[in-house]
């Protein structure tokens, strides 16, 4: 442990310079001009959601969400360019946070086979799947493993995490690159497209989805997982809530918005599910934020130096102090949050499965 712990230090050390460069720039930089429109519908009517930080990485940087009035639609705005996407992502899912998010989405395989059961539900035995969004393609090789053994999954990432699972043998091919660009040589190709916690990072969601109409064969399907922003506790705890996820999450499209969309390019939504997908974690995730953001920050290259010895005592004792409130929380997450989740509205995400027709 301390081997890996001095390691992670070096590693550390060696990537400040590159970012006490870029911040010295400034963070102003990695936004795009605020628009006075929805990028869903065009409505003009526009409410502030949510002011907030990053509140997992601590990356500087202030973030705001705004509210569609006329659809409901909530987006970053002003939103990060690729530049700043590139800053914010950087050290999240590859390189200093490789390890952490592989431990996270490893395990997970009853999370990953509900999931698959969703669309073979509908088809019970696809031979051509593409999941968009795949990460290490941990979905892929428990679903491959678990459920379906005769299907061929690919993965499709514009991280190095699509490497990673190609090279781990968790997809049979990984393409590395953004979907819209790839779609034409994928063209038809697929039974079923899946796209796990992906739409709210585009750009453009809009594009993504006719990306996915072109790489779906007539009559395969395209399941489709999202945070639902319309949840009553993305109200209850405000910035606390963890699906924000800021900044990386750039739109929240609420259901209704998807079902028409996914109409007009010519689907028939089959299933729509809300409790399935719910993960019991609002409480307890809001509780580790609160924690994250009271105490002194841990060691990262965006510090422009360590922090001492009694910062890190500090926020050692910060989290130690908060165990009882983080075991309450899972308590009320498990027995109290999901039983009532859908029918008070407090599901933190929803799934679709639509058919190409």
């Amino acid at each position: 442990m301390s081997d890996a712990k001095d390691e992670r230090e070096r590693w550390i050390a060696e990537l400040r310079p590159r970012y006490q460069q870029d911040l010295a720039e400034g963070t102003e930089r990695y936004f795009a001009p605020r628009r006075a429109d929805c990028p869903w519908c065009g409505g003009e009517l526009l409410s502030t959601r949510l002011r907030t930080t990053d509140l997992l990485q601590h990356k500087p940087g202030r973030f705001t969400l705004d509210r569609c009035e006329t659809c409901g639609h909530v987006f970053q705005n002003p939103r990060l360019t690729a530049e700043g996407l590139e800053f914010y992502y950087r050290d999240f899912y590859d390189g200093l946070g490789e390890k952490q998010l592989g431990d996270l989405f490893d395990g997970r395989d009853s999370s990953h086979l509900g999931r698959a059961r969703s669309m073979t539900a509908h088809d019970p035995t696809p031979k051509r799947w593409l999941d968009v969004g795949t990460g290490h393609g941990h979905f892929c090789a428990a679903v491959r493993d678990g459920l379906l053994p005769d299907t061929s999954f690919d993965g499709l990432d514009f991280t190095d995490g699509v490497e990673i699972a190609e090279r781990e043998k968790r997809v049979e091919r990984g393409y590395r690159g953004s979907f819209p660009a790839l779609a034409g040589e994928l063209a038809g190709q697929y039974d079923v497209v899946s796209m796990f916690h992906y739409l709210e990072h585009s750009a453009d969601p809009d594009r993504e989805l006719r990306a996915a109409r072109e790489v779906v064969r007539p009559g395969g399907h395209l399941l489709i997982e999202v945070p639902d922003a319309e949840s009553r506790l993305s109200r209850l705890l405000g910035r606390w809530w963890l699906p924000w996820l800021q900044p990386q999450h750039l739109h929240f499209i609420p259901v209704a918005n998807l079902r028409d969309r996914l109409r007009e390019l010519g689907f028939t939504v089959v299933a729509e599910e809300h409790t399935e997908p719910h993960e019991a974690i609002d409480l307890v995730a809001a509780v580790w934020l609160l924690l994250g953001h009271i105490s002194p920050p841990e060691n990262t290259p965006w510090l422009e130096q360590p922090p001492g010895v009694l910062r890190r005592v500090t926020r050692t004792a910060v989290f130690v102090a908060g165990i009882p409130a983080l075991l309450a929380a899972t308590v009320l997450d498990r027995i109290a949050v999901r039983p009532l989740a859908r029918r008070l509205r407090l599901c933190n995400a929803y799934r679709v499965v639509a058919r190409r027709e």
